[in-house]
């Protein structure tokens, strides 16, 4: 799969949609698609036309059999997460780690436990880091 280039443009919510059915899946005709949504199903044909933007954004490609078209994604989520993680912190956090994890910490109630797991991790993300440049 290719990297995820950062294009300014995230997923909308119907397109985030389909794709995490894609990443689920890896690769599906739209009607193997759409059986996987929850009732009410969308129309055939919407998931059809979100499906050719997804692929004109260069989220998803395809594979043609005569007249069927079977889809697959083109971008992971991770790399799709990584990205629009990025997009998020830059735009609500200016670019500053430690603004986001001030407002989360700060703003969810995390318990204790929560606090120290994450602190356990971030530890382990320095040393981990701390020892690349050492060898």
């Amino acid at each position: 799969m290719k990297e995820l280039k950062s294009t300014g443009r995230e997923l909308t919510k119907a397109e985030e949609q389909i794709m995490h059915i894609m990443w689920d899946k890896g690769a599906g005709l739209v009607h193997d698609i759409l059986k996987e949504f929850p009732d009410p199903k969308p129309a055939y044909n919407t998931v059809s036309t979100i499906i050719r933007i997804l692929e004109q954004k260069g989220f998803i490609g395809h594979k043609a059999y005569g007249r069927t078209y079977e889809y697959f994604p083109l971008i992971t989520k991770k790399d799709y997460t990584k990205t629009y993680f990025r997009s998020f912190v830059a735009n609500y956090f200016g670019n500053s780690y430690k603004s986001l994890a001030s407002f989360f910490t700060a703003e969810e109630n995390l318990s204790v436990t929560e606090l120290e797991d994450i602190r356990q991790l971030i530890e382990e993300e320095i040393r981990n880091q701390k020892n690349e440049r050492y060898e």
